[in-house]
């Protein structure tokens, strides 16, 4: 095993590049003149995905820090609960509460703000946009080989959508009211009510338009990612040649096309609730003791809509790094993906069967037993395409030449949070152990290892891996070590003994349990997982240094391919300019893993046949 790749071996691959006409000359230049552009066309109001890709993915990093402070916030608030909060008055103003005694503590509402933004910005504005918005549009004319997106006007909108809905995100968090508090699901009534808290006034109204034009952002991406491989992939590019990056974001664009819209029809029976007086989630509610002018609705119907969305939504955030992480398994392993058929089933099959099980969000909210036990069943059959991808990305590692680099350390980081996450969610993919689990820190921490934290692992194997696509340099593997096994260490102390606090019954979302003597034992478990909360946000600030850093400073990529990788983007330019080839566009001959065949480390997808080759089989 090796960390490093010495990239002079595949010096010999740019004179196969240009020997096949592929490029024209090997420097940076633009495909021709109605390419070139003012700053402002070229960097802020681009139409290139590459640009786009990077603007994605600088304003989820954004995004993270924002939605990550805040949870250190409330960790604060969970495992200090006696220490005073005074220091951190001056960011916070008046939702830190001081006491005649100087004692200053977060109110209670804005904890529950804290609590739901954070959800809000990581699910929706993080792993959602960040990651399916950058590598998509990164990868997806690259690896398929096209000029640029589909459509590059709509694609320049889906971001614009996406950034005006941060914006109204972002100033709903200095309302005087605050902003929304009713938890990221936004169930009713707390949602439906303006007089049910002060976050429900102005701040639940902001929350959903923001929401709303950001799922407008998602439809306009996911329609060019979806035309894009449909219809513009190379000569030679048949569907079973694609890599598995392409196969995971079509399908996580088809999941958003079809989920997405339920949701914004879900807001705005909400909202017709909230303005217009209408019944659809609300009946006989009292606020104060006096009666409402409600009757008929159920906020059942809500949950229904919601989760109906929620649960692709799941695998919309998951899927993206799945095939991000097949990818660089593979060639950072030095071997063909084991299964490639198996694995595109499976992706198959997993954004299928995603349509079938969101009421297991419901087994508590008093649906049938019948229906209760059709889900479980159907949540249980959702692990076997999981399980077959877990078995072929550890099949794909056995007994090869595996560089332990950033990347690839990754990439192995998700496997294993995937694993001890997803197992967790058998307990309560079952309805009856569901009754104990439901609403407790287990939910918690099953949620954030298996679909927060195996989100960012394969968000991070990405980043590090095709960093010398983005910016022509290579991030530094020592500060990438330090990032790695900091975050998984910290990972693994943050959620594990949530579990335990979960399993008697520690409910989640409670900002003091002073009235509770029975969890005044878990004290000092909370100040441990608290403890590493702060630590290993710090540690992210360690990603953040080394990412912007190396995008000046970092060393310098020397050939096209310097990870010795089989797929087309590494046959562009160095610093590809719009339009990626400034020659013709590559055609393909072959499947995009063939690695260690005929005496090779690795054959490009542009590599023709030799005389009597078969295809190798996928």
């Amino acid at each position: 095993m090796a960390d490093s790749v010495d990239t002079t071996l595949y010096k010999k691959e740019d004179a196969l590049i240009e020997e096949l006409g592929y490029d024209d000359h090997f420097h940076e230049h633009h495909h021709g003149d109605k390419y070139q552009a003012s700053f402002i066309t070229k960097y802020i109001f681009s139409q290139d995905h590459k640009i786009i890709a990077k603007q994605f993915l600088i304003t989820g990093m954004i995004w993270a820090i924002i939605g990550a402070a805040m949870s250190v916030i409330f960790r604060m608030q969970l495992g200090f609960p006696e220490e005073s909060l005074t220091w951190i008055k001056p960011l916070l103003g008046k939702w830190i509460v001081v006491d005649a005694n100087g004692v200053g503590t977060l109110d209670p509402e804005f904890y529950y703000a804290l609590v739901t933004m954070h959800g809000t910005i990581l699910v929706f504005f993080v792993l959602t946009a960040g990651l399916s918005g950058t590598f998509s549009n990164l990868l997806i004319p690259l690896q398929v080989g096209a000029r640029d997106m589909a459509s590059p006007f709509l694609n320049m909108l889906s971001y614009w959508f996406f950034f005006l809905a941060g914006i109204i995100m972002f100033i709903s968090l200095f309302l005087n009211t605050g902003p929304f508090s009713g938890g990221w699901v936004a169930y009713p009534p707390l949602s439906a009510l303006p007089e049910a808290s002060s976050g429900s006034k102005a701040g639940m109204t902001m929350w959903t338009m923001s929401l709303v034009f950001f799922v407008v952002s998602v439809l306009l991406g996911g329609i060019n990612y979806i035309t894009t491989v449909l219809n513009l992939r190379t000569k030679g590019m048949s569907m079973w040649r694609l890599p598995l990056t392409i196969w995971a974001f079509l399908v996580t664009a088809i999941l958003g096309l079809l989920s997405f819209p339920v949701l914004v029809a879900a807001f705005f029976l909400l909202m017709f609730d909230r303005g217009i007086g209408t019944s659809f989630y609300l009946s006989e509610i009292y606020i104060g003791g006096q009666a409402l002018d409600h009757v008929g609705g159920s906020p059942i119907l809500y949950q229904h809509l919601f989760w109906f969305l929620g649960h692709p939504e799941v695998y919309i955030i998951i899927l993206p790094a799945m095939g991000l992480v097949s990818e660089v398994l593979s060639v950072q392993s030095r071997k063909p993906i084991f299964g490639y058929r198996a694995m595109v089933l499976s992706i198959l099959a997993i954004g299928f069967l995603s349509f079938l099980v969101w009421a297991h969000h419901m087994f508590m909210s008093g649906v049938n037993p019948f229906i209760s036990n059709i889900f479980v069943v159907f949540t249980l059959i959702i692990a076997v395409p999981s399980a077959v991808k877990v078995f072929n990305w550890i099949s794909t590692l056995y007994r090869g030449n595996v560089r332990l680099n950033t990347p690839a350390l990754f990439a192995i980081g998700f496997v294993s949070m995937f694993i001890s996450g997803g197992l967790t969610g058998i307990f309560l993919g079952n309805s009856a152990l569901d009754i104990q689990l439901h609403d407790t820190y287990f939910v918690v921490a099953h949620f954030h290892i298996v679909m927060g934290v195996a989100a960012f692992f394969g968000m991070f194997a990405g980043i590090y891996h095709w960093f010398p696509k983005l910016y022509g340099r290579f991030m530094d593997e020592t500060m990438g070590k330090i990032h790695f096994w900091g975050t998984m260490i910290g990972a693994y102390v943050i959620f594990w003994p949530m579990h335990y606090l979960g399993m008697v019954g520690v409910p989640r979302r409670y900002y003091s349990f002073d009235a509770y003597q029975a969890f005044s034992d878990f004290d000092e478990m909370n100040m441990f997982i608290t403890v590493g909360a702060i630590i290993t946000f710090g540690l992210q600030l360690v990603f953040v240094i080394n990412f912007f850093y190396s995008i000046w400073k970092g060393k310098k990529q020397t050939v096209r391919n310097p990870w010795g990788a089989t797929s087309l983007e590494w046959t562009t330019p160095i610093r590809p300019g719009h339009g990626n080839w400034p020659g013709k566009i590559p055609s393909v001959h072959r499947w995009a893993y063939d690695y260690g065949k005929d005496g090779k480390e690795f054959i490009p997808q542009i590599t023709p046949l030799a005389e009597g080759e078969e295809p190798s089989d996928h």
